[in-house]
Formats: C-alpha cells, sequence, structure tokens
C-alpha cells in the first residue's frame, strides 16, 4: 500500500513506497531508534547554544513572554485586581456542555458548586504571597476539583479541567485558597493553576530559592526514574523524577554512613522537599541510584542529544497535560528541551509565538509552495507548530522531513485517493508531509509556527 504526499492542498502525488502492519507510512523498526537518526547526522555532537547563550534565551523568554512568571521578584503584597485576573484568566465558569467520566452531563448544580470553591469574592484588597514547593509530580487544574470533564461521551483522553504538573522541587508562590482549604492556587514560572494543598509545602522565599539555586546538583536526563525504596522516608520513596529536573546534592552527609537506612555510595545523595513536624518546608536526602540517567550539568544544546532524550519517551502514553503519568505534545517538547538547560513555556500557542524565541510564522497570506519549502528546509530540533499541536524534527530521510511528536493519531491519503485516520496516542515518529490536518488541508498547509532554538 503507497501513502501520497500531498504536493497541492488539491492535487496529491503519490509516493511509491509501502506501508507497514502498523499503519505507520515510511517507518521501519531501525526508524524506531535513537541511534538511527543520530547516525543519519553529519556533525551530531556540534553545539547548537552553549550555556551562556541558553542563559540569555531563557532571560529573554522570562521577560517577554506574557505566559511566564517573574516569582522571584513580586511585590509584598498583591492587589486583589492581580490575584483575581489570574484565577478568573483560568477559571472561568465553562460555557460549553461537558461530561465526566462515566458519560453523565456536567449540571449547573455542579458548577455551581466547582465555582463556590474557586471562592474568588473571598480575596482580600490585598494578597500576601507565600512561597513554597511542589513535593512530588502533581496535577494542577483549571478548578478546585478532581472531577474529570470531557468534551463528548467515550471521549476520556482530553480533561478540560487538566492544565498541566509541577514536579518535585519546582517553586511557586500560593496566591488564594479553595473554600474547602484543600486545593491552592499557585503560580509557578511557567503556569498559573490549582493544586492540591496537601502536594505543597510553604516556607520562606530566600530558603526556596537558595535551594534553586544550590550546587552541586544533578540534572535528570532518563524520562522518569525513581529515588530508591527508602521505607524510613516515605515522602521520598520511590519519588519520581522527571526529564530536565534539577534536583540539589545533599553534601553535608558522611559518605560512610547510611541514608535513610541505606549506604549511598552506589547513589547520589540528593536534597528533596518535604514537610517537617510543623508542616513547613523543609529538606532531606534521598537517593538516587547512579545507573539512572543524570548529568552533572545540562546536556550540551546538540542534535544528538535532542534526538537522543526524545527518544526516551517513545511509545510513553499521551497524557493531556502531562495526565496519565505522560505529557502532551507541548510538554514533551518542553521536558527534552528542560533536560538542555532551555525554559520553554508550557502550551503550545505560547510556544508558538513566544517573542522570546526566535520563530517564523504562517498566515493564510502564505502559499502552500512558501510553506512546502520550508518544510523542506527543516533541520533536526526544529519544532513546527500547527492549531493546537507541535512535532520536532529528527532528520530526513530521501530529502524528506521526519519528526517525533506526541500524538492522538495521523491521518493521510492513501494511494486510491482515500484517507486513512491511525490511532497512535503516544510519543511516535512518523513523516511529516503526508500527515493531514483535514480532508483536504495537510499538516504544511496549517503550520502555523516554525521555532528554530538555535543562531
Amino acid at each position: 500500500m503507497a501513502w501520497v504526499l500531498a504536493t497541492t492542498a488539491v492535487a496529491p502525488t503519490v509516493v511509491a513506497q509501502e506501508v507497514p502492519a502498523s499503519g505507520i507510512p515510511g517507518i521501519t523498526d531501525a526508524d524506531l531508534s535513537a541511534s538511527t537518526w543520530v547516525g543519519r547526522l553529519t556533525e551530531p555532537d556540534a553545539v547548537l547554544l552553549d550555556a551562556a547563550a541558553i542563559g540569555a534565551l531563557n532571560e529573554r523568554i522570562a521577560r517577554l513572554d506574557p505566559s511566564m512568571h517573574d516569582i522571584r521578584h513580586l511585590p509584598a503584597t498583591l492587589a486583589q485586581a492581580q490575584v483575581k485576573a489570574w484565577i478568573l484568566q483560568r477559571s472561568a465558569r465553562p460555557s460549553r456542555a461537558l461530561v465526566d467520566a462515566d458519560g453523565h452531563a456536567i449540571d449547573a448544580d455542579r458548577l455551581d458548586a466547582i465555582m463556590a470553591n474557586v471562592a474568588v469574592d473571598a480575596l482580600p484588597a490585598q494578597v500576601t504571597p507565600r512561597y513554597g514547593m511542589a513535593l512530588r509530580r502533581t496535577a494542577l487544574r483549571t478548578f478546585p476539583t478532581d472531577l474529570r470533564a470531557f468534551s463528548h461521551v467515550g471521549d476520556t483522553d482530553i480533561d478540560r479541567f487538566q492544565e498541566s504538573t509541577l514536579f518535585p522541587g519546582d517553586p511557586l508562590v500560593v496566591a488564594h485558597a479553595s473554600k474547602d482549604a484543600q486545593w491552592v492556587f499557585v503560580v509557578s514560572p511557567t503556569y498559573a493553576a490549582w493544586v492540591r494543598a496537601e502536594d505543597v509545602a510553604l516556607g520562606e522565599a530566600n530558603q526556596v530559592f537558595a535551594h534553586v539555586d544550590a550546587t552541586p546538583y544533578r540534572v535528570i536526563t532518563g524520562a522518569k526514574p525513581l529515588t530508591v525504596y527508602s521505607p524510613e522516608a516515605r515522602a521520598l520513596s520511590e519519588l519520581q523524577l522527571d526529564m530536565g529536573t534539577r534536583v540539589p546534592l545533599d553534601t553535608s552527609l558522611p559518605p560512610d554512613q547510611p541514608v535513610n537506612g541505606q549506604s549511598p555510595y552506589t547513589s547520589w545523595v540528593l536534597s528533596l522537599p518535604e514537610r517537617d513536624a510543623n508542616d513547613r518546608l523543609a529538606f532531606r536526602p534521598a537517593l538516587l541510584q547512579r545507573n539512572q540517567d543524570s548529568s552533572p550539568a545540562y546536556l550540551p544544546l546538540t542534535r544528538a542529544n535532542i534526538i537522543q532524550q526524545a527518544f526516551k519517551f517513545l511509545g510513553e502514553r499521551y497524557g493531556w497535560g502531562h495526565a496519565y503519568n505522560g505529557r502532551d505534545c507541548s510538554g514533551f517538547v518542553a521536558d527534552v528541551y528542560r533536560s538542555m538547560g532551555v525554559q520553554m513555556p508550557r502550551n503550545t500557542g505560547d510556544q508558538a509565538t513566544s517573542p522570546g524565541m526566535t520563530h517564523t510564522l504562517y498566515t493564510a497570506k502564505d502559499s502552500h509552495d512558501v510553506r512546502l519549502r520550508a518544510a523542506m528546509a527543516l533541520d533536526v530540533g526544529d519544532l513546527v507548530y500547527i492549531p493546537g499541536h507541535v512535532l520536532m524534527v529528527i532528520g530526513k530521510v530521501d530529502d524528506k522531513p521526519y519528526v517525533i511528536h506526541d500524538v492522538s493519531g495521523i491521518s493521510y491519503r492513501q494511494a486510491d485517493g482515500s484517507m486513512r485516520r491511525v490511532k497512535l496516542n503516544e510519543v511516535s515518529v512518523t513523516p511529516l508531509l503526508p500527515l493531514m490536518f483535514s480532508d483536504d488541508a495537510s499538516f504544511v498547509d496549517r503550520m502555523v509556527s516554525i521555532v528554530r532554538l538555535r543562531p
């Protein structure tokens, strides 16, 4: 069975290539290995941005991108209007019909209860920001509720009340609490939303940022390794640490003495946040085995590292807003680049248009030929944005671009002109050019932005 490359939106040209049993065109078993794509490169280890350039990029993104939050330099008190704007930007009452996980309509009474728990009218005239840290990987929610909401019956992959995720040690500011006191509205450097109060420990600002900046440290470069099992420190036992998380080392302990009942000589001794006996922020050592992927610094930003880091997620289940212990398309590319020190905006739309990053925007004025030429010039690590989705370029085969992306499914035209749709729901490797956005437009035709993280 041959698949189709759309050279125009209405007159596709057939490319003679067989589709394997998986239904994914142009992909062999060898293409599911990072080494295959690295091996196709001429300078895989050339540094695209050095540490100084990445630092300047991060500063520019933090300063210019409206989706980012400078929580280090907040005033001692926040005006009610500012906090209310943060909350209502995230927690506006839904205007469309939604159903729960059982397919039952989320009616007005349930929405009333959710909005009452937001308790925005309880905000004082001046809000004192309270600093803290995430204790574990925890969901950022649209509303202070665990209720999962979906657009229609049978679609339980995209929870419309799920926003993003915090990781252990992420700094944050608590700006408000829910009426039932079970949730807090937090502002982190990349996102503002609701999180379970039990997953946060509060402390002093200087304590939080001293830990964030502490050296030496380890950067997690594996997909999601765990700390060692520890019955003596259950809150830190088998704690998941996702890719890109920077964790300080605890250098205060004698190397010949046990940590939580175990010798540390085969592990890194991490310093992780916990709650002390007074429910305040404190830090405790935990062990990460040395055979788990981590690094003493952020990885160099090279084509080889981009590919190798991305392929560590290959096959991971798609998780909207980092649900299902996975990630979505924008979370995937952000976590890959985070392991190399780049701190990107969280959501697809913000990444695609961020004034802090180099991007090329495409509008209805740009012809198919203009877009196709841009697609053919893509390089490893380039990010391609269509409405609601982002794809990361990993190389070319026969001079045509291939991508890795966290995607629900793909569509392409077969040799007979019919459309084939394949459900994926995972981090996948696919060619770019045959992918169809709709029955009459390809991904290339709907491309809105290309972001290139290099000079």
